[in-house]
């Protein structure tokens, strides 16, 4: 059995915002921002739209995608929509606070009425942390086939605008795979699909990337005069060091030749122990997808790891950070320029709030 995407799509705002647009409204300007980030512009929506709005046209693009690549039986993106058994969302600007889920909202929108849905709390890592959700709940039910897995944010609504040195980071977007449960082999010869997946955190870090207000800890009191908004707080130092050894150590770890904790096996034969512990070069990965927070955070990693650069898919320039958006809207723009195929081996890789971080090993 593998847990395989079998299409991608994408929406983004089409309000499109230079750095030169930016400096006419706050002290910054396009050479400072290059230089530090790798930005040159992002795309935000507009005060009418919520995360929902650009995760359902994500999810509605995978769909239609689906069909007209003859990936599916179904001729309408309302047939396959009631295909899906599973949405998955990973988003840190749900439509409402806390209820309901914005997958809900997302499952209503597409008409995907069999589709059990839930939201992914893990920031930018929530797309990394949603494709290994939506394969475990796939495999453990014999019943389940399909699943959509979003990643959305409309981080604009979050950001404080007078604040230089956060602002500039930040863009909107939405993107989604669609992921068949096929028969397809996982290992061996011909694998496909999901091989493995690192899921991990680092609580001690989560008062460096924050939104301090409106939740549990921090709420709204009745009569308070609120001069800001709910706004992302971050500190950035300790999120770029951070950044970099979650990213060069997940690389490290997808290559390892330590098989990770689920196939361990005390009655494993040492033939079958050798065939799993036998890893993976990265002259073998066709295509590492980031998380696309700083272009500077992957060229670090880069030459520490001693991998090119152009091994590196960045899109950053054109999106900045769109947080659990990143690698999906990144999946799609590859898939759709013939920049990989099926059968190559792409690795993804991001950090976020939390702090979290991971990445996923996947046979296209």
């Amino acid at each position: 059995m593998a847990i395989e995407i079998i299409s991608t799509g994408r929406a983004i705002p089409p309000r499109r915002v230079t750095n030169n647009d930016l400096a006419g409204m706050i002290d910054t300007n396009d050479e400072w921002i290059r230089s530090h980030t790798g930005i040159g512009a992002r795309h935000l929506a507009d005060s009418g739209m919520a995360c929902s709005d650009l995760a359902a046209e994500a999810g509605r693009q995978a769909l239609v995608s689906a069909i007209e690549r003859g990936a599916v039986a179904e001729s309408t993106v309302e047939a396959l929509a009631l295909t899906v058994d599973v949405i998955v969302l990973g988003t840190t600007t749900q439509d409402f606070c806390g209820c309901p889920s914005t997958a809900c909202i997302v499952q209503d929108k597409l008409g995907a009425k069999n589709a059990a849905a839930l939201d992914i709390s893990a920031a930018c890592s929530g797309f990394i942390y949603g494709l290994e959700t939506a394969a475990g709940l796939l495999g453990v039910n014999a019943r389940r086939k399909r699943a959509l897995v979003i990643g959305s944010e409309l981080l604009s609504h979050f950001i404080d605008w007078n604040d230089r040195g956060v602002c500039v980071l930040f863009g909107d977007g939405a993107g989604a795979v669609l992921v068949e449960k096929t028969a397809a082999p996982s290992e061996g010869e011909g694998r496909r699909g999901l091989l493995r997946s690192i899921l991990a955190a680092d609580g001690s870090g989560a008062d460096s990337l924050i939104i301090r207000r409106g939740g549990s800890r921090n709420p709204w009191q009745a009569g308070e005069v609120v001069d800001t908004p709910p706004h992302l707080e971050m500190n950035g130092r300790a999120v770029y060091n951070f950044a970099v050894k979650a990213v060069t150590g997940t690389i490290e770890a997808l290559l390892s030749d330590q098989r990770s904790e689920d196939r361990r096996s005390e009655d494993q034969s040492s033939e079958d122990q050798r065939s799993e512990d036998a890893g993976i070069s990265i002259d073998d990965v066709v295509r590492i997808v980031p998380h696309q927070a700083n272009a500077r955070i992957v060229q670090a990693a880069a030459k520490r790891l001693g991998i090119p650069e152009e091994k590196f898919y960045l899109n950053i320039e054109e999106y900045a950070n769109t947080s659990a958006a990143s690698i999906p809207i990144a999946l799609d723009e590859l898939n759709r320029s013939g920049q990989i195929r099926r059968g190559d081996l792409i690795m993804t890789v991001g950090f976020g709030s939390g702090l979290t971080f991971g990445g996923n090993l996947i046979v296209w």
